[in-house]
């Protein structure tokens, strides 16, 4: 899926992601997949990786100017706040001492079982850029008490400084997958943008709290959409991947510049992994989608660590550099805004079907040392304006930031 902004109140309509035209957003693979299942899958885990993921070199010297570039990002951005949001932020968590967003009280109904969320501040969909710290701040007092990592899909709006205040500001055990989202078709307009905002938050927050920075996002899939092809590596894939593989050595150039050593990845639909790009990176991140392979979902969880072992770990163990590999998105929806799209066939998109998937996907995932980011965090009101259907119902919250009619699983035992 392309990842932008999670939700909130605001109904706004918003503008795909750096561009003109509207698109329906990539969730995993689509076209044709199996549905073998694996009933014995908890007993094979993908391999774990064999780095960790963020290695601090030095000190990092900040740059007065550029920090007082960030600093001001994100006042301006707080200040962009609409009403309808800044309401839900207060009425949703409370704090001990409302000046102090680290005082925030815990939800007894939320487990930090999950390995990870996929996350996009509200608001964060350039040029409209409507997101706000107060926003982020209880979106992190919220995930924390999730996981203990997101991932973001793109810098725009200042999202990245934002989410780094907002961890700094709660004081909560959390790491961020940063990320550039760039398109083929601007020149690297967006890249650049993008990239700028990400050395200001790197050169001001520092590493700590970072474990990579993702180039792309589904690239090279849009990439083969948009010239009638589908073989990732075709002569249509690998010139795909020339323009991405500029952007991916230019971040990696950009860190080294500045003396910083973070891994750098690509995110892809599950089996639309250029074999150049994934080559050149340290990890890739695979969105897989029962729902979109219309698998039932009391099959869903087998399904989707056996395609993701066949199509995604079997890959990258057999390029030269062995990236390691994680689950970038997998979830289910809850709803949909036609009865056409209220089921993928064998099972519908209903708030039960996301507890089956979470009863049988995600401690089971942990115990078999599966890496993900399950999809998503909020339901997301600019893409049900969009492109409707399910598009916009697959958080764990509502847009509101309430938590749907779910039961968080606790994998403590």
């Amino acid at each position: 899926m392309g990842g932008n902004p999670a939700a909130g109140e605001s109904t706004t309509a918003l503008n795909a992601p750096y561009t003109d035209t509207p698109r329906r957003q990539h969730f995993g693979d689509r076209r044709g997949e199996s549905q073998a299942t694996n009933d014995t899958w908890m007993e094979k885990a993908p391999p774990k990786s064999k780095k960790t993921r963020y290695i601090v070199i030095g000190g990092l010297v900040l740059a007065v100017l550029i920090g007082v570039g960030v600093a001001l990002g994100v006042v301006l951005s707080k200040k962009n706040s609409s009403s309808s949001d800044s309401s839900t932020s207060s009425s949703v968590v409370n704090q001990t001492d409302p000046n102090d967003p680290s005082t925030f009280q815990k939800d007894s109904r939320l487990k930090q079982s999950f390995y990870g969320l996929a996350y996009t501040p509200a608001g964060s969909q350039y040029p409209d850029c409507g997101n706000s710290l107060d926003d982020v701040i209880t979106d992190i007092q919220l995930l924390s008490q999730l996981t203990t990592r997101i991932r973001l899909y793109g810098a725009d709006c200042n999202q990245s400084a934002l989410v780094l205040e907002a961890i700094k500001q709660t004081k909560v055990n959390m790491s961020v997958v940063i990320a550039n989202y760039p398109i083929a078709t601007d020149d690297g307009a967006a890249y650049e943008r993008q990239a700028l905002v990400i050395e200001d938050a790197l050169t001001t927050y520092g590493t700590d709290n970072i474990i990579g920075v993702t180039v792309g996002n589904e690239f090279i899939l849009d990439y083969l959409d948009d010239n009638d092809a589908t073989d990732p590596n075709s002569d249509v894939g690998n010139t795909g991947a020339e323009i991405l593989l500029g952007f991916i050595n230019d971040t990696k150039t950009m860190l080294s510049n500045m003396s910083i050593s973070l891994s750098v990845g690509n995110a892809d639909a599950g089996s639309y992994f250029n074999n150049l790009v994934l080559e050149d990176v340290d990890y890739g991140m695979a969105n897989v989608h029962p729902w979109f392979a219309n698998v039932s979902v009391d099959d869903a969880a087998g399904w989707t660590w056996l395609f993701f072992q066949d199509n995604d770990v079997e890959l990258a163990e057999s390029l030269s550099n062995n990236p390691s590999m994680s689950i970038a998105e997998t979830g289910w929806p809850t709803n949909s805004t036609d009865a056409g799209n209220e089921t993928n066939g064998p099972s519908n998109a209903t708030e039960a079907n996301l507890q089956t998937f979470l009863d049988t996907f995600v401690c089971q995932a942990n115990a078999n040392g599966t890496e993900y980011y399950f999809f998503e965090a909020f339901d997301e009101v600019w893409k049900l304006e969009e492109f409707g259907g399910v598009e916009g119902y697959w958080g764990l919250f509502y847009s509101n930031k309430t938590l749907k009619d779910i039961t968080i699983p606790d994998c403590s035992s």
